[in-house]
C-alpha cells in the first residue's frame, strides 16, 4: 500500500469497508452536508463508482483526523473510458482514441473544517507518485462548483472558455440533460481576471496551472448541489518546473 507522509498529513489507500464509510461519510459532509441538507449522524455519498474505484484518505497524521479524501479509476487506455464517472454525463467518444493508461479521480473533497491549502498539495503528492509509478498519460475527471447557479461564476466560466477549452480532437460532447453552455452563452464576455480566479475551485486551478483543460460546458448535478465541467489533463503537458514542484512533494 502507498503512503506519503508530509508535514502533519498522511495520505493513504484505504484498506477497509470502515475506511471507505469514512470517506463516503467525508464526502457527504463537504458536498450535501454543507449545504443543510438533513443529516441523522450517519448519512453518507455512495453511489456504484465506489466498488470500482480506489480510495485515498488523507489524515492529521497526529489526530488521526480524515482531513480530505477522493477516489480513483485506472483505465489501461481510452477504450476503456465509458466505464468511468464522468462518461455518465458527458459523451466521451473523441477520447477513446486516446493511447497509454489514464486515471479517473473524482469525489475530491476537503473536511470543512480544516481549510488547509498544504492538504491538496499532498493530495496531489500522493498522486504524482502514482502516475510516475504506473506511467499514466491522462488525468481526467469532474471539477465541480459549488451550487448549480452558474450565474455567479460567469467571470470564471468566461476564463475557461477563453483561455482553456479542450483540443478539438478531445472535447466531450453534450450528453446529459441539464447543461450550461458557457462557451456559447459567454461568447462576447470579458472576464475579471480577478474574479475568474477566485472564482475557480482550488483543485481545477491546480490542474490549470499545470496546464489543464476543460469542457465547453458545465453539467447540472442536482444531486450533489454543483456544476461541474469534464477536466483533462495531459501529463506530458506539465511544465517541467510543475513536475519538478510536484515531484518534490511526491518524495
Amino acid at each position: 500500500m502507498m503512503l506519503l507522509s508530509k508535514g502533519r498529513y498522511l495520505a493513504r489507500e484505504a484498506k477497509s469497508g470502515d475506511d471507505l464509510r469514512a470517506a463516503q461519510r467525508l464526502r457527504w459532509l463537504a458536498f450535501i452536508g454543507r449545504r443543510g441538507g438533513a443529516d441523522d449522524g450517519a448519512a453518507i455519498d455512495a453511489d456504484e463508482y465506489d466498488a470500482g474505484c480506489r480510495h485515498v484518505l488523507i489524515e492529521d497524521a497526529r489526530s488521526g483526523q480524515l482531513v480530505a479524501t477522493f477516489r480513483f479509476m485506472h483505465l489501461c487506455s481510452g477504450a476503456e473510458i465509458g466505464r468511468s464517472y464522468s462518461a455518465h454525463f458527458y459523451n466521451l467518444d473523441k477520447l477513446r482514441h486516446f493511447a497509454g493508461p489514464m486515471v479517473e479521480m473524482g469525489r475530491f473533497c476537503v473536511h470543512p473544517e480544516f481549510p488547509d491549502p498544504d492538504i491538496l498539495r499532498v493530495a496531489w503528492g500522493w498522486m504524482t507518485r502514482y502516475v510516475d509509478d504506473n506511467r499514466i498519460t491522462l488525468l481526467f475527471g469532474c471539477s465541480s462548483f459549488m451550487g448549480t447557479d452558474a450565474h455567479g461564476y460567469a467571470d470564471a466560466f468566461a476564463m475557461l472558455k477563453e483561455k482553456h477549452l479542450a483540443p478539438r480532437r478531445w472535447l466531450p460532447r453534450v450528453k446529459a440533460p441539464k447543461v450550461f453552455r458557457f462557451a456559447r452563452a459567454l461568447a462576447r464576455f470579458k472576464p475579471d481576471p480577478r474574479r475568474a480566479q477566485a472564482g475557480l475551485p482550488p483543485l481545477l486551478r491546480t490542474y490549470l496551472l499545470m496546464g489543464g483543460w476543460v469542457s465547453d460546458h458545465a453539467v447540472v448535478d442536482e444531486q450533489l448541489g454543483t456544476l461541474h465541467v469534464f477536466t483533462g489533463l495531459e501529463i506530458a503537458s506539465i511544465p517541467p518546473a510543475r513536475q519538478r514542484l510536484l515531484r518534490g512533494v511526491a518524495g
